[in-house]
């Protein structure tokens, strides 16, 4: 297949064209998965006064706000795709994305620079966020137009797998650093190292894309266009019907679901292992990575299928699927995972009984709540410790005591002491509660000895079929929802508020969901309502695209 150069005038191949554009898009979910994964250590060097709890809250934010602006970038880069061209947009979304995640390697901490340094990070991640909206669309739409009708699933499905070798890339990265470096070096100052790895892989990942030309859909659009032909991108996709509501149905019957689906695979699992069942983050991590790797070509075959069987069925397979799935497979992951937790919460339950109105969300963006009521100090403690606990009420004004058991440990309000009195109280009240779920079973981390790791495997492939069936053919049916004058903004759009606002925020809002209700498998509840949405909507007015003629301009 010819290999193609864009400034000798030649064509490129298929090949190079789904190579160009999958080497870019991968390169970018390598920034993106870079800082996900590091989360718990940027959280101690750029949120160090927070304390534990609200400094990883933080980080998790921080990450799903670069997701937020997502669908700003969607709507700029998205315009000038559909005004000025698929290539020309690409190339420098890919350029500030990579200009940003090595500014995050150079950041000083907050030790060195106090309060700037999070708020420079927060800047650097919503310009990743705002770049990477504007990326996958101008990839998935090249890549399409480029295709025959008959092979535009499996063609695409390699634009989907792109976030599975970005998060491969990521996790070796990170994984061979820390393995060359040291644990320690590596939490002082190694982490930096997969964030500068981006200047390499963006002079790389410019260099292939610069050989390519426009796409055929997009120029002979050009060709055709008259000097009357005036083009509004924002009008034409979002405030005409014809298009208004296909963008409807693509956020509400596919992008949902996906954010709620393929962020709870791949990020809620990876929290919940090393957060809840507190196993070893370097286990974690291999984990992922195998099931990643596992994992990767399921996103081009689910997209061949689709050419075969249509886009609808396969992207419902895998919506029910994680429906059926979510809270069994999470229960099974903790008796794979930390078998000595599932004992202990069955033959040992934990309630809270204390004054509801003592007892706040613990939720705090900014980190300035002192959380210093007894029931907040009692609940911490049992949050950090990944124990669930149900919630009883007691008589107002009372001090909140945890049951553990036939044993009650007695929490203290901390409201009216000082903060080194606070702390000294906190302490008391942890090393109290923490002896006595010892005492009947409770383990502080997950024992390597008893992990089952076949089955911890089996049952996180089972939410990465899920998550596959449905995101492999998702490139194609979004493409093939939208006429070429308005593809780039009106496919971007609903894609970067399903993956950036309902993904992005999912890690977050399950764990203040988990905090909230002391149930550590709450959270779940966040993916099953979107899901179900999407389910119906999709069932019920989705249409079948797979035979749609990408050439059409205007209707």
């Amino acid at each position: 297949m010819a290999t193609g150069d864009a400034a000798a005038g030649r064509e490129p191949g298929l090949r190079t064209v789904v190579t160009a554009s999958a080497a870019g898009t991968a390169f970018e979910w390598y920034d993106f998965f870079v800082f996900g994964s590091l989360a718990t250590v940027i959280a101690r060097h750029f949120f160090a006064d927070a304390g534990e709890t609200v400094a990883y809250i933080m980080a998790l934010l921080t990450f799903g706000l670069g997701f937020v602006v997502r669908p700003l970038g969607a709507l700029v880069f998205g315009w000038f795709g559909d005004r000025t061209g698929r290539k020309t947009t690409f190339l420098v979304t890919i350029t500030l994305m990579g200009a940003a995640t090595v500014a995050i390697g150079l950041l000083p901490d907050y030790g060195q620079i106090g309060i700037a340094a999070p708020i420079l990070l927060l800047v650097m991640r919503m310009l990743q966020g705002f770049a990477l909206g504007g990326e996958y669309g101008g990839a998935a739409i090249y890549v399409a137009e480029h295709a025959p009708q008959g092979r535009r699933g499996y063609m695409t499905g390699w634009i989907q797998t792109t976030a599975a070798f970005g998060l491969i890339g990521a996790l070796t990265v990170i994984l061979a650093t820390r393995a060359a470096v040291g644990a320690e070096a590596f939490d002082a100052w190694g982490w930096r190292i997969p964030f500068l790895l981006s200047a390499l892989l963006l002079a790389i990942s410019l260099w292939i894309r610069l050989r390519l030309n426009e796409s055929p859909a997009y120029r002979r659009m050009e060709a055709e266009a008259s000097d009357a032909d005036h083009r509004a991108p924002y009008r034409e996709a979002f405030l005409t019907w014809r298009n208004g509501r296909f963008v409807l149905l693509a956020l509400f019957g596919i992008m949902i679901a996906q954010g709620a689906v393929w962020y709870c695979g791949y990020f809620y699992t990876r929290f919940f292992m090393e957060r809840v069942l507190k196993v070893d983050t370097n286990t974690v991590d291999q984990l992922v990575l195998a099931l990643t790797v596992a994992s990767a070509g399921l996103y081009v075959f689910f997209g061949w299928l689709s050419d075969r069987v249509g886009r609808k069925p396969v992207m419902l397979f895998g919506m029910i699927l994680a429906l059926v799935a979510f809270f069994p497979g999470f229960h099974a992951l903790t008796r794979a995972a930390n078998p000595a937790l599932a004992e202990a919460q069955a033959a040992a339950p934990v309630t809270v009984a204390a004054d509801p109105a003592t007892c706040a969300l613990q939720f705090d963006p900014i980190g300035k709540a002192a959380f210093s009521s007894s029931c907040d100090i009692a609940k911490s403690v049992l949050s950090n410790a990944g124990v669930s606990y149900a919630n009883a009420a007691a008589p107002a004004g009372s001090v909140a005591v945890v049951r553990i058991g036939a044993t009650e440990v007695r929490s203290v309000d901390g409201r009216a002491l000082d903060p080194t009195a606070l702390a000294a109280a906190r302490a008391d009240v942890e090393g109290r509660i923490k002896g006595a779920l010892a005492e009947v079973g409770y383990p502080t981390a997950a024992d390597p000895a008893r992990i089952n790791l076949p089955l911890v495997f089996a049952i996180l492939m089972v939410f990465m079929v899920a998550a596959t069936a449905l995101y492999g053919p998702q490139a194609a049916a979004l493409v093939e929802l939208f006429p070429t004058r308005v593809r780039y903004t009106a496919m971007s759009l609903p894609y970067n508020i399903g993956t950036g606002w309902v993904g992005g925020l999912l890690p977050a809002a399950s764990f203040a969901l988990v905090a909230w209700s002391g149930n550590i498998y709450f959270g779940l509840w966040y993916s099953v309502f979107f899901t179900l949405v999407a389910v119906i909507v999709s069932l019920l007015w989705l249409p079948e695209t797979r035979h749609r003629d990408l050439n059409t301009i205007a209707t």
